[in-house]
């Protein structure tokens, strides 16, 4: 740690000290002269020099502590973590680090905190790419910093990564997974529609029949609007130009997802985007938020003369798409995804946060206070001039 003042022209005001200095120089100890009868056969003689003294040291020397405390404190002093030399190599927990050779770096796990290697190894982030973007920001500018990553990288997200500097980018082999990932649960589909509407749950029954694996019944359910929708069900196809009812709402509400007719009243207020759209690029349906769920707005009637994506093959896939959106590519091939260098702004530069020492200086200042208080008011002390 480095101790710092960040206002040291504060120090000035050390030229105070002098007052309480001054004072005890001028100030004399009291004294009584007493008159008796045998002074006058004295011849008078002239009064010997007096040395200077001080009177009082201990009341001086705190007050002399008192008065440069307050001035230090007035000079802002912090510590600042001591900038150390030492290359950083940051190493993903997807790679296998067993036999890493120790060349007097700092190796560090590229996790949250970056923890010291030499702990468990942790949870693989979700945001590798950010934090190494943080790791870059909070090195020191001449410490060098190597990264190593697996081949394929996971975590990243749509934006380029940029560095403040260039780094050394290992792409090692990954640490092997012991479980796979399940496939995806294609959607059940419930859909409630009105007489007008009949002729359209058969394009969103075939879907449904697309959607089940071999051998195994498709996972549909198609009702009046007279009947209510189960608190089970996750994708409702509303087909009616009714409005929903209130118990549909509070479904959508708590995480619900509802695909409407065009007809259909939409409760959703405020903007909507456009979430499937034709390969001219016109919008099919738009879609926004409701409390936690999501409704989805079909922007043509359910025909095929409308809207021919109904009868075309890819209608399933294209549905499912709509109902699940897939997550942003969160993975890349490490080789493809070496960073760029460019200078970062000093605005952008992460600065450690430096310990701030003035509350310990208040207590001091405080603590210095009350003992001066004391040494001056105490009854034993002479009474002064």
């Amino acid at each position: 740690m480095i101790p710092v003042l960040l206002v040291p022209a504060a120090l000035a005001a050390l030229a105070a000290v002098l007052v309480p200095l001054a004072i005890h120089i001028a100030r004399r100890t009291e004294t009584r002269t007493i008159d008796f009868a045998a002074l006058r056969w004295l011849t008078p003689k002239p009064k010997p020099v007096r040395r200077l003294q001080l009177d009082e040291p201990w009341l001086l020397a705190v007050r002399v502590a008192l008065t440069a405390a307050i001035v230090l404190a007035l000079a802002r002093p912090v510590l600042n973590s001591a900038a150390s030399d030492r290359p950083i190599v940051a190493v993903s927990p997807a790679v296998d680090a067993t036999g890493m050779a120790d060349r007097a770096e700092r190796h560090v796990w590229l996790a949250p905190g970056f923890p010291d290697l030499k702990q468990p190894r942790p949870p693989l982030p979700d945001d590798q790419a950010s934090l190494i973007r943080q790791l870059d920001a909070q090195t020191p500018a001449g410490t060098r910093l190597a990264v190593m990553v697996p081949a394929l990288l996971t975590g990243v997200d749509g934006q380029r990564l940029v560095l403040s500097r260039p780094i050394d980018w290992r792409v090692l082999p990954s640490k092997p997974r012991s479980t796979s990932p399940s496939p995806p649960v294609p959607p059940s589909l419930t859909v409630r529609y009105s007489s007008r509407y009949e002729d359209a749950v058969r394009y969103f029954r075939a879907a449904a029949v697309a959607f089940a694996e071999p051998g195994k019944p498709p996972a549909f359910d198609a009702a009046p609007t007279v009947r209510p929708v189960p608190r089970s069900a996750r994708y409702l196809v509303w087909l009616t130009d009714a409005p929903l009812p209130s118990v549909a709402l509070a479904w959508i509400e708590a995480g619900g997802v509802v695909l409407l007719s065009k007809d259909t009243p939409t409760p959703v207020e405020g903007p909507l985007r456009v979430s499937w759209r034709d390969p001219e690029g016109n919008a099919l349906a738009t879609s926004g938020r409701f409390g936690k769920g999501r409704v989805l707005h079909l922007t043509r009637p359910v025909e095929p003369r409308e809207l021919p994506a109904l009868a075309e093959p890819a209608f399933a896939q294209e549905l499912w798409t709509l109902l699940e959106p897939p997550p942003a590519p969160g993975r890349v091939a490490a080789s493809d995804y070496a960073p760029a260098v460019q200078p970062m702004a000093k605005s952008m530069i992460h600065t450690p946060t430096a310990l701030d020492l003035r509350p310990w200086l208040i207590l001091l200042i405080t603590s210095l206070f009350l003992l001066e208080r004391w040494l001056a008011t105490r009854r034993d002390r002479r009474i002064a001039a």
